[in-house]
C-alpha cells in the first residue's frame, strides 16, 4: 500500500461553458458544477489541479483521420448549411451538433486526458483525474453519441508509449463501443464494459459474444445488463470480473470511464444505482494500486453527476465527505436539502 496517493485533477472552466442547444440531453454545465463541489469541500487541497493544454489537431490525429480533425476545427454552426454532405459523412447532426467553440471543447477534454496520461506515464501522480473526458463514442473517422474526439483511446494510446499492457474499464450506462473498437484487435488493450443491452437502447453493441478478434480475441470483455440493475447485484458483478480480469490480464495501468448515467433517476439511464454503489466500483479499482486515469462520461441529471464525481474525487483521496453541500456559487441546484447523496 502506499503511504499517499498523489493526485492530479484536471480542469478548465471554459469548457462547462459550450452548449448543445436547448433541447439536447449533454450539459457541460454539469462540470463547473463538479469543480465547484469539489472546491466547496476543500478537496483541491490535498491535490494537484491542472489546466490542461488545448490538444493540437496533429495530437488528435493519432487516433482520429486528419480529414476529420479538419472539419470539426473548420465546421461552424454559421456555415454548417454549405456542408450537407461532410455532416452527413462525419455523422455530425441530431445527436452530434454543430455548436459555437466545438474543436476548442473537443481540445481542452481531449487535453486534459492526454496530460492526465503523460502525468502517469511520468510517475508524476498516482492517479490522474480529468471529469470532462470519458467520451466513449466517438469514432475514428465519425461522430457518435454525443462525442466527438475520443479523448480516452488518445489517453490509452499515450499510456502504451510505456506500459505494456492497459486495461480499460466502463461503467457507464452505454456500451463503450468507440473504445473497444480503436483496440478490438489488439492485446495490449483489455476492454471490459458493464451496461445496458438489448431493446434497441444506444448504441445496440455490446453483447457478451463480442470479444475481440485476431490477436485481440478474448481481450474484449462485455457485461450486457437489463433496466433497473441495483447496488448490490452490479458491485458483486463488478468486484468479481475485474478482480479476476486483473489477476489474469495483469495489467500496469487502468483507465476508468465512470459515466454517471447509471445512476437512479438518470434522464437517459434505466439502472438503479445509488452514488455509493457507483462509487464502491471507484474505490475496488483503486484498491489495486496501479497507475489509474479517470474519467468521466455520460450523465444527464447535471446536480446528480456533480453529486457523484465529487464523492468519488473524495474516494480517490481516501476523504469521507459530509453530507451536508457546503456553501457554493451552485447550491440552489442541490436544494431542498442540499444533501450530497441523491435524496430517495
Amino acid at each position: 500500500m502506499r503511504s499517499k496517493d498523489k493526485i492530479a485533477y484536471f480542469y478548465d472552466g471554459d469548457v462547462g461553458s459550450v452548449y448543445f442547444g436547448p433541447n439536447h440531453p449533454m450539459k457541460p454545465h454539469r462540470l463547473c458544477m463538479t469543480h465547484h463541489l469539489v472546491l466547496s469541500y476543500d478537496l483541491h487541497k490535498k491535490m494537484e489541479i491542472y489546466r490542461p493544454h488545448k490538444a493540437y489537431p496533429s495530437e488528435l490525429a493519432q487516433f482520429h483521420s486528419e480529414d476529420y480533425v479538419e472539419f470539426l476545427h473548420r465546421i461552424r454552426p454559421d456555415t454548417q448549411n454549405s456542408f450537407r454532405t461532410e455532416l452527413a459523412r462525419f455523422n455530425l447532426g441530431e445527436d452530434c451538433p454543430v455548436f459555437e467553440n466545438l474543436f476548442e471543447f473537443c481540445q481542452i477534454y481531449a487535453g486534459g486526458t492526454i496530460d492526465a496520461a503523460r502525468r502517469l506515464n511520468n510517475q508524476l501522480c498516482d492517479v490522474a483525474i480529468n471529469w470532462a473526458g470519458g467520451l466513449h463514442h466517438a469514432k475514428k473517422c465519425e461522430a457518435s453519441g454525443f462525442c466527438y474526439i475520443n479523448d480516452l483511446v488518445l489517453g490509452i494510446l499515450e499510456l502504451l508509449k510505456h506500459h505494456a499492457r492497459v486495461l480499460y474499464i466502463d461503467i457507464d450506462v452505454h456500451h463503450g463501443d468507440g473504445v473497444e473498437e480503436a483496440f478490438y484487435f489488439t492485446d495490449r488493450v483489455m476492454t471490459v464494459s458493464f451496461h445496458k443491452f438489448g431493446d434497441l437502447f444506444f448504441p445496440g453493441t455490446g453483447d457478451v459474444k463480442e470479444i475481440g478478434e485476431k490477436e485481440g480475441k478474448f481481450y474484449a470483455i462485455n457485461v450486457p445488463l437489463k433496466d433497473g440493475i441495483d447496488d448490490t447485484s452490479f458491485t458483486r458483478l463488478f468486484k468479481t470480473i475485474i478482480s479476476k480480469v486483473i489477476e489474469i490480464y495483469q495489467p500496469s495501468s487502468i483507465v476508468l470511464q465512470c459515466g454517471a448515467d447509471s445512476l437512479a433517476g438518470d434522464r437517459l439511464g434505466c439502472f438503479n444505482l445509488s452514488i455509493d454503489g457507483h462509487a464502491e466500483c471507484v474505490k475496488f479499482v483503486k484498491k489495486f494500486n496501479l497507475p489509474l486515469l479517470v474519467t468521466g462520461g455520460g450523465g444527464y441529471t447535471k446536480e446528480n453527476v456533480a453529486r457523484c464525481w465529487t464523492v468519488e474525487t473524495g474516494v480517490l483521496l481516501d476523504t469521507e465527505l459530509p453530507n451536508k453541500i457546503p456553501e457554493n456559487e451552485y447550491l440552489e441546484y442541490f436544494a431542498p436539502d442540499y444533501s450530497l447523496k441523491i435524496p430517495s
